[in-house]
């Protein structure tokens, strides 16, 4: 399956309620399989799991897009607007891009390029300031991608949440 024909045929959208157990799924597999590869000591609970399926709770704070490819939803992101609940954001008006993630068959199509362009271009309308983002200490992968679209490192958003330490990026849309 090549990339161009993956992302040609993916249509953005927000996600409807009948998309929560496919997204809830998508999260699942592709944290659980992408983690193994790279930080085989990552161990997913039963509480993380059952967090990373409660989409319905997601949509209701935070708006969850979606790529679908022939039918199928084949990635999702979630953008959480300034103060929502559970948002991560350090810094004041700024948006929380959380979540990103691609059915594990459509792992290096390229599929994740158009989800963050959407969730970037929603960021702008709602008028924020930056957005802000969390990346597992040593996914250099997920880091290096977030840094090429001009994310930036951003020591002092750090979360130490014992179990996980994660490591803060910010993209500044504003001044």
């Amino acid at each position: 399956m090549s990339d161009r024909s993956v992302v040609e045929r993916a249509l953005l959208r927000e996600a409807r309620p009948e998309d929560d157990a496919a997204i809830g799924e998508l999260l699942v597999d592709a944290y659980i399989t992408q983690y193994a590869k790279k930080m085989p000591e990552v161990v997913y609970t039963e509480d993380r799991k059952r967090a990373l399926r409660d989409v319905a709770n997601k949509r209701a704070i935070s708006t969850v897009l979606v790529a679908e490819v022939d039918g199928e939803v084949a990635g999702t992101v979630a953008l959480f607007p300034p103060g929502a609940p559970g948002s991560e954001a350090w810094t004041p008006n700024t948006a929380d891009l959380r979540h990103l993630a691609t059915g594990v068959r459509y792992h290096g199509t390229g599929l994740s390029r158009p989800l963050l362009d959407a969730a970037e271009s929603l960021a702008r309308q709602w008028e924020v300031d930056a957005i802000g983002l969390h990346v597992r200490r040593g996914v250099q992968g997920v880091a290096r991608m977030y840094m090429g679209r001009g994310y930036v490192r951003t020591p002092e958003g750090d979360l130490d949440l014992s179990v996980v330490f994660l490591e803060a990026y910010l993209l500044r849309l504003k001044g």
